[in-house]
């Protein structure tokens, strides 16, 4: 996510506790935190499923999503 998108919610939420927003601005900032949460789940997916643990014994063992019951 760019910084400018980033430097604007935490305007809006500085605002918010402030002065309050409008709302066309509560509308924004929803819109614009929805967006962040999303990039900070995909960033971190990505992440996990680059990551391996080596274990004691030397075996190396890829971090997978665990499956359901």
């Amino acid at each position: 996510m760019e910084q400018s998108r980033i430097d604007r919610i935490n305007f809006l939420a500085r605002k918010s506790r402030t002065e309050g927003l409008t709302p066309e601005e509560k509308e924004e900032q929803k819109i614009l935190r929805a967006e962040y949460v999303a990039a900070f789940k995909a960033s971190l997916t990505n992440q996990l499923e680059h990551t391996s643990i080596l274990r004691p014994d030397g075996t190396v063992h890829r971090v997978t999503k665990k499956k359901k019951n």
